[in-house]
């Protein structure tokens, strides 16, 4: 009975260093990842190995997973304009690495390549391309702008192995000095428009006088031609014509009365 417990212990132990060898052998890759080996007597392998579970030599070979899955970076620089105005920008990356030359990377950068390059060629290509605009042409010209820092930074990226899937302005701010001077300006053309109103307004007003003198000087010319061939007669008309209106003006009044010709009043006014 005894031998057979020792047997079993025996066996116990022989599994569970076999099973502990196994598990050591065996390492998984996931979805989205790439993972590159380091031989402990060889270096770095050239072979990538993709997704899934895959075996190794324990203690002589080590796995190292990258993520291989576009990912988001916000990279802030202040840089300066073509006329000198300083400029606040944030680039926003999306990157992944080629997978192929993960190897290359993981050699020559190490596993945060991203910390190490990518900081630093924004930050060049950003100042390299908005030194080449002024500060109007940043705000009226800013699809432009990204395409420059997009192709350029692209073309750069390249040549430490990363792909750059997607690169855009999210931020564009100038220093409080331009800010201010930006403000005055449109206050000033605000003022400016106004002042044109009150100008344009002016000269309308002045072309209104003129042409309400004009009518007047003709229709008194018109008015002294009448008399001169007509005499005494048209001012005559004139009278009817107005007596007629107040007649018709004083019939419609009702505190009016109308007392006849020739007789006395109704009232006995004292004498």
């Amino acid at each position: 009975m005894a031998k057979l417990f020792e047997s079993i212990g025996k066996l116990g132990l022989a599994l569970a260093v076999g099973g502990g060898v196994v598990n050591s052998a065996l390492f998984n890759v996931d979805a989205g990842h790439q993972a590159v080996i380091f031989d402990r007597f060889r270096g770095v392998q050239d072979v990538v190995v993709g997704e899934g579970t895959h075996f190794l030599i324990p203690w002589v070979q080590k796995p190292i997973v990258f993520d291989c899955r576009s990912r988001p970076r916000n990279v802030p620089v202040i840089t300066g304009s073509k006329d000198l105005q300083n400029v606040n920008i944030t680039l926003r990356i999306l990157f992944r690495p080629v997978t192929n030359q993960l190897p290359r990377i993981f050699t020559t950068i190490g596993e945060d390549y991203d910390e190490r390059v990518l900081p630093s060629i924004t930050t060049e290509v950003l100042k390299a391309v908005v030194a080449r605009f002024d500060a109007g042409e940043l705000i009226t010209q800013r699809e432009l702008v990204s395409q420059q820092v997009s192709e350029d930074l692209t073309e750069r990226a390249s040549t430490f192995g990363l792909i750059l899937d997607d690169v855009s302005l999210t931020h564009l701010t100038f220093g409080k000095e331009f800010t201010e001077a930006v403000e005055m300006k449109q206050v000033a053309q605000q003022e400016a428009e106004r002042a044109r109103f009150v100008v344009e307004k002016a000269e309308q007003q002045k072309q209104a006088a003129i042409i309400s003198a004009e009518g007047d000087s003709q229709a008194a010319l018109l008015i002294a031609n009448s008399l001169m061939e007509a005499g005494d007669g048209l001012v005559e008309l004139r009278k009817l014509e107005a007596a007629e209106d107040i007649a018709f003006q004083l019939s419609r009044a009702r505190n009016v009365t109308y007392l006849p010709s020739g007789q006395g009043t109704l009232l006995q006014l004292p004498q």
